[in-house]
């Protein structure tokens, strides 16, 4: 019996930098941009309040690197889903090189310059256009945003019943 295994990344943070769109010799998209994420603590000892930021390599394929070479800007919040690969190569020295990347799979963009939000799979072939923005959906149909506050509404209140362990 073969034993499970995970690899799955979850990130949101903000592009350090306007993607890189390039094409494969069978012309299958490739984009690359980085991640920079935050972490702020304070140190146990009562010191001054620390912050760190970490960098993180993406790599999309196909339609979804399409999307990202389009639609993404130096900035614009995101949030990633995918997994880790490691790549090893020699550099033009003989040198052993080795990076380790995150193959994204599903982003949902949080914020962009034009105001635009949206969410995207490597699996969805659908042409996209960004989801319009809270403040123009409302004031487009003022008459969409009771309907959805009366579904809201609707949900229970599952608090009480649910045992989380941590």
């Amino acid at each position: 019996m073969a034993t499970r295994s995970l690899n799955k990344v979850m990130l949101i943070g903000n592009l350090t930098r306007d993607p890189n769109m390039r094409f494969t010799p069978n012309n299958t998209a490739v984009c690359s941009f980085s991640i920079a994420t935050n972490r702020t603590w304070t140190p146990s000892d009562g010191g001054e309040k620390q912050e760190k930021a970490d960098f993180h390599n993406i790599v999309a394929w196909s339609k979804l690197a399409e999307i990202c070479g389009q639609y993404l800007k130096k900035g614009d919040k995101l949030y990633v889903e995918g997994r880790l690969q490691t790549r090893e190569w020699k550099n033009k020295e003989g040198q052993d090189q080795r990076t380790t990347e995150i193959i994204m799979e599903n982003m949902i963009m949080l914020s962009s310059r034009g105001g635009a939000s949206g969410a995207m799979s490597s699996g969805d072939d659908s042409n996209f256009t960004p989801a319009p923005s809270k403040k123009k959906a409302a004031a487009a149909d003022p008459q969409e945003d009771v309907a959805i506050s009366d579904q809201v509404s609707e949900v229970e209140d599952l608090s009480e019943e649910v045992d989380i362990p941590f």
